[in-house]
């Protein structure tokens, strides 16, 4: 024994063992030792006895024949003998002990590492749109938010003496083993204390072997030594299972009744406290959810036996209804969700999102969305017939980026087409909807929107190639127009035109810093950029166009408002990250001629759906050709609204009209109901802009620009709705 003291405090000077069980569990393995030491010393004396007097009876039987009686003396060579048996048998348990349980003991201090945790993903008002885990549904609570009634009835049912034992409990497994004796009917106990089932989840896997429960008894005399009873109840209550996925009286007590954890009643509480003995046999989703309220009815009878509630206020529990709530398989703003998980992964470097806790606050309004989905759906089912396979939307507020509403499809879930394709974020051909950025430039330049272009045939001689002829989208001419007039009624020759005095590389930089960057390879693009050759997200088209309604300034898109860890504790503010990328002048000049409904009348007519009756709203269409694309993008200060129909495959639709048909009628819609119950707002006139009478008409211009006089009549047709290309 004095050896034994010896060497624990040998081992404890060194501290390598600390390293690996901590300091209590070597005490623990010391207190064993001695007490196997001591066990070996009683029984081999015990077996000396055995054998001596064994030894006595043979040897009286045979010498009894031949002289007298002699007392008989146990030889030393076989109290050597067996002494040196049993010493090796206690070296080979010895060694077995220290390779099977010693050296594969986990790491004392893996308490304090949170367990796998679901993140999940929030609307603006906190409403769940949907979970990301991996295996385990978890969210962690702290034991001043679990009620009381629930501790009660988990105690109860779980560990009786949980506030007496020190990890393992003796009187619990007795009492298990008696009730199995009594029960064997029933499906057996296994005396676990609490301690025990939080250390089988923590550490050690459901293996049934002698080595695992030696651990579990081990760790848990551990545990209680370095935990305080709350901060057991704490872990446990956040690791154990409660059904399929989840874990935690958190979760579970989402999945199964739709409220907080401390929002809970007594009854279900007691209906929760029943789950973790057999999470599937006893669940109310399973084939026998009668067993589950049966479980409950249990466990309340344990609660009065154990004098935490009385008798009375037992029976009571059992006449009260736990309603359960209708099991959900859904995810609501699907493009959305997977939109952020994407963005938090990419832009704010989160990896295995799937396990960290997070909860995610984003800025979807949920009565927005729910509104364009329902839209986009009906408006694709209605044009169908012209061979329009999906449509989308997209829903910003131009002050702070906010997204309100991201429809990537008419159908997350739509079997006729990838539903899960999500239009908002692809490369998509913007067709006439990219012209704003070309005139832009134009203004820039130092143009004005009362100068005069001339919309007749052109074409240009390509080295090497076909020469390039763009045509209107009615297949006629206008002759002299003024520039507001081509942009707002979307003539494609003057677009031309002008692109090919402002230069194709100069509109790829100003519409970079708008905030496309999907325009990488500058030596693909030609002319035909002015019509919408090159490919752009709904996304970036957002934060470009952005900038003409926050009047010059680009303003990042912000899907997220907040991030918080498992504790609760914000880790990440979304911000409004704001650059100036153009003056306030040239950007409100780009507002009024696409909020002009005069000047867009010669081609889309007076009362075309790009009017909001009331609102004054720019608007912008865009038809690419062969008709793959259709958009509609307009803005106010306040909101802006995307919109886009086509297929997925990017076959040709057999016929669409801006401003009648495809993504005007989505864009209506929305936009109406956006601003049905605000007042009409219209951008401040800028300082350094001006209105002078330029040909007979008040115009807007920038404050000394020089005045190019160049009047051109006006047109005498209006409504002529168009055909094919590049509205």
């Amino acid at each position: 024994m004095q050896a034994i003291e010896k060497i624990s405090r040998l081992l404890i000077n060194t501290g390598k063992p600390v390293t690996i069980l901590g300091k209590y569990v070597l005490r623990a393995l010391i207190w064993m030792g001695k007490f196997v030491v001591s066990s070996l010393v009683e029984t081999s004396k015990f077996l000396f006895h055995i054998i001596s007097g064994f030894k006595i009876k043979i040897d009286f039987k045979i010498k009894v024949k031949k002289k007298k009686r002699k007392k008989f003396q146990f030889s030393w060579t076989y109290r050597y003998f067996v002494m040196g048996v049993f010493l090796i048998g206690a070296s080979i348990f010895s060694w077995n002990f220290y390779q099977k349980i010693l050296l594969k003991m986990p790491n004392i201090n893996n308490i304090y590492n949170p367990p796998k945790m679901s993140t999940k993903i929030l609307d603006r008002e906190g409403n769940l749109l949907y979970s990301f885990y991996d295996d385990e549904k978890r969210s962690w609570v702290g034991i001043d938010k679990i009620p009381q009634s629930l501790i009660w009835a988990t105690i109860s049912i779980e560990d009786k003496d949980f506030y007496r034992h020190g990890g393992v409990s003796i009187l619990g497994m007795a009492r298990a083993g008696i009730y199995n004796l009594k029960n064997q009917n029933d499906k057996p106990r296994g005396g676990s204390t609490i301690t025990q089932q939080l250390v089988k989840n923590v550490y050690l896997s459901s293996e049934k072997s002698w080595e695992r429960k030696v651990k579990e008894a081990l760790i848990a005399i551990t545990l209680e030594n370095k935990l305080s009873k709350d901060e057991i109840l704490e872990r446990y209550f956040n690791q154990v299972a409660y059904g399929g996925e989840i874990y935690g009286v958190q979760e579970a007590s989402k999945k199964y009744f739709g409220k907080n954890v401390w929002e809970i009643t007594m009854a279900e509480a007691s209906f929760l406290a029943g789950l973790p003995a057999a999470p599937s046999s006893y669940s109310p989703f399973g084939s026998e959810p009668e067993l589950a309220f049966a479980r409950q009815r249990h466990v309340i009878d344990e609660m009065v036996s154990e004098e935490y509630i009385s008798y009375e206020k037992g029976e009571e529990i059992k006449k009260e209804k736990v309603e359960i709530k209708e099991e959900e398989k859904g995810i609501e703003g699907a493009h959305f969700v997977f939109y952020i998980k994407e963005y938090l992964e990419k832009e704010l470097g989160y990896r295995g999102i799937e396990g960290m806790g997070l909860v995610v606050r984003t800025s979807l309004d949920p009565k927005i969305q729910k509104m364009s989905e329902e839209i986009v759906k009906d408006e694709v089912e209605k044009v169908a017939r012209l061979r329009i396979g999906n449509g989308s939307a997209l829903v910003i507020n131009p002050k702070n980026g906010e997204i309100l509403a991201m429809v990537g499809s008419k159908d997350y879930f739509a079997q006729d087409i990838d539903g899960k394709y999500n239009i908002t974020t692809a490369l998509r051909q913007p067709g006439s909807s990219i012209k704003p950025i070309n005139y832009l430039l134009a203004l820039e330049k130092g143009a004005n929107l009362f100068d005069s272009i001339d919309d007749s045939p052109v074409s240009y001689q390509i080295k090497g190639q076909k020469a390039y002829s763009p045509q209107n989208y009615n297949g006629k001419y206008m002759g002299q127009v003024s520039l507001k007039t081509a942009l707002a009624s979307s003539l494609n020759v003057p677009s031309v035109k002008l692109l090919d005095k402002n230069g194709v590389e100069e509109m790829i930089k100003l519409g970079e810093e708008m905030g496309i960057s999907s325009w990488g390879e500058k030596n693909r693009f030609g002319l035909s950029l002015a019509l919408g050759s090159g490919e752009v997200k709904m996304t970036e088209m957002a934060r470009a166009y952005g900038v003409f309604a926050n009047l010059g300034e680009k303003v990042e898109l912000k899907p997220i408002l907040e991030v918080r860890n498992y504790l609760g504790e914000v880790i990440y503010e979304g911000k409004e990250i704001k650059e100036r990328v153009v003056g306030e002048e040239n950007s409100f000049l780009i507002n009024i001629a696409l909020s002009d409904n005069q000047a867009r009348s010669p081609i889309f007519g007076s009362n075309s759906k790009l009017v909001i009756p009331g609102k004054r709203v720019a608007v912008k269409t865009g038809t690419t050709n062969s008709l793959r694309d259709n958009w509609c993008v307009g803005w106010t200060p306040e909101v802006m609204v995307l919109a886009w129909v086509g297929n997925n495959d990017n076959s040709p639709m057999s016929w669409v009209a801006s401003g009648v048909s495809g993504a005007t009628p989505i864009w209506n819609r929305i936009m109406n109901e956006l601003l049905k119950e605000r007042a009409d707002v219209f951008w401040e006139t800028p300082k350094g802009i001006e209105k002078q009478n330029i040909c007979g008409r008040e115009e807007y211009l920038v404050a000394g620009r020089e005045i190019r006089k160049n009047c051109s009549p006006a047109p005498e047709k209006e409504g002529q709705i168009a055909k094919n290309e590049g509205n």
